[in-house]
């Protein structure tokens, strides 16, 4: 098959033949019909990530056909139409029997423990526990965008972060993550403040329901609190970078909420004694298990969620290397999916 190779960090990968996957007992192995590209996957490109071992295949976001059923696999068959969360849970662990399977034990990760999507078949393994059957209705695109991106800003906002009706939500970082966030939070009914340098990811932001966009700047704390009466209920940092960790900090009223869903590679300094004072909570969110998928995809399917809205572009197998390099020089706004 063919497949985007990583064989040195931080330089551009080159596509090229590689051996299908086979399945596991307890695993599937599915065409790719469609997958996102991430700022996770530069992270790993760029070798922030110690799962990864060269030569790896990027890719975390996906949806496709089963091609193959591995032994002790019941339930699905090839040809269904399927997508998955990025944390392919083992679903035997403690967490993944608490329910909390986006934190589990022994997780696996396409395009990050082992090779990803960024190609014409990817393995997906513990298949009962991490596969999700498509409406018919859902195409493959739009599904893709909802493994790791969609889902993230879903279970973030309304399961983490719960956000309700009538609360002001300041989303830093309009990517595929912050964009979701915004979407999802103005249809639970919250005023939403989308914070960006990029002029067309505020524009695409306020289309998906932000009341307000500001162009980050040393400002952007003092702008909050005024458009907010004291300060944001909740605040996200969809990008990840320790300046704005402290911007979104400084932009929450007293006992507000903070969602970090950026990575944070090089760390973060954090103001305990304001957390303490204030009672500001800091609230990690990582991705969202299989089994919680049916509120969001009835959301979809009612029309309240529109992430199709999201993509912005679509580009094929040879476009990606030139396209993971150039996430160096910022993000693309919307959703990039790829089409192998």
């Amino acid at each position: 098959m063919r497949a985007v190779v990583v064989e040195e960090y931080g330089v551009v990968p080159v596509v090229r033949d590689v051996p299908e996957p086979s399945p596991a007992a307890g695993a599937v192995v599915l065409k790719v019909e469609a997958t996102g590209l991430c700022r996770s996957d530069w992270h790993g490109w760029m070798g922030h990530d110690a799962d990864i071992v060269l030569p790896h295949v990027p890719g975390h976001e996906l949806a496709g056909t089963i091609a193959a059923v591995g032994a002790g696999v019941t339930g699905w068959q090839v040809g269904d139409r399927v997508t998955t969360p990025f944390i392919c849970a083992c679903g035997s662990c403690e967490q993944c029997l608490e329910g909390n399977q986006q934190v589990c034990l022994r997780q696996e990760q396409p395009g990050f423990t082992y090779w990803g999507s960024f190609a014409e078949y990817v393995a997906v393994p513990y298949a009962q526990v991490n596969l999700v059957r498509l409406p018919d209705e859902l195409d493959f695109a739009t599904a893709a965008g909802l493994g790791c991106r969609f889902a993230t800003a879903f279970r973030a906002i309304r399961q983490v972060g719960q956000v309700t009706a009538g609360e002001s939500v300041a989303i830093f970082g309009c990517g595929g993550v912050g964009l979701s966030a915004v979407m999802i939070a103005a249809d639970l009914g919250a005023r939403v403040i989308a914070v960006d340098t990029n002029p067309s990811a505020l524009k695409l932001a306020r289309s998906y329901g932000a009341t307000e966009t500001l162009w980050a700047s040393p400002d952007t704390v003092q702008e909050i609190r005024d458009l907010t009466a004291g300060g944001a209920h909740v605040t996200m940092d969809a990008l990840g970078s320790n300046d704005i960790v402290q911007q979104a900090l400084q932009s929450l009223r007293p006992r507000g909420r903070h969602l970090q869903v950026g990575l944070l590679p090089s760390g973060v300094q954090l103001d305990v004694s304001r957390l303490i004072g204030q009672e500001l909570q800091w609230l990690g969110s990582h991705g969202m298990p299989a089994h919680a998928y049916p509120e969001m995809l009835q959301l979809v399917a009612q029309g309240n969620l529109k992430p199709a809205d999201l993509i912005t572009r679509t580009i094929t197998l040879d476009e990606t290397p030139a396209a993971l390099a150039a996430l160096s020089n910022g993000t693309t706004p919307g959703v990039t999916i790829i089409k192998p």
